[in-house]
């Protein structure tokens, strides 16, 4: 599948204008090419509780499972000045659920895999490990 990853950065930039970022003023639009074509967007939605505010990650994911679901094939994110940032490790950890260790991820370094930004991720496949050897 290929990636129109000036598309992708255009939808994250656009996003990321509906943020609700009142408390750090920081603004983060992501976007995702989902397996079957779709895009899913997401913007960070912060909180007076300031550990309960959501990525924009989060609401990315929670637009892709809402919306039928499917794998992540390329993911990109911005700030509020439209410059390409790094996932949390949090938010690595979600896009490694739904895109797996093969998605492509835009950084400020370049196109990297997932497997190159989270490199040894716990995953699906070793909870599935456990579960077949203590009931086997």
């Amino acid at each position: 599948m290929k990636v129109d990853w000036e598309e992708l950065r255009s939808k994250a930039r656009e996003v990321s204008q509906r943020a609700y970022a009142p408390y750090s003023r920081y603004p983060v639009g992501a976007a995702a090419l989902v397996d079957d074509g779709r895009v899913v967007v997401g913007c960070n939605v912060e909180n007076a509780a300031y550990g309960v505010a959501l990525c924009a990650e989060c609401g990315l994911i929670s637009s892709l499972v809402a919306n039928g679901g499917g794998r992540l094939v390329a993911f990109t994110c911005v700030d509020g000045n439209a410059e390409i940032i790094m996932a949390c490790g949090r938010c690595r950890q979600l896009l490694y659920e739904h895109g797996g260790a093969d998605l492509l991820v835009d950084t400020p370094e370049g196109i990297w895999s997932l497997a190159r930004v989270l490199p040894q991720a716990f995953g699906p496949d070793d909870l599935t490990k456990v579960a077949d050897h203590t009931n086997g």
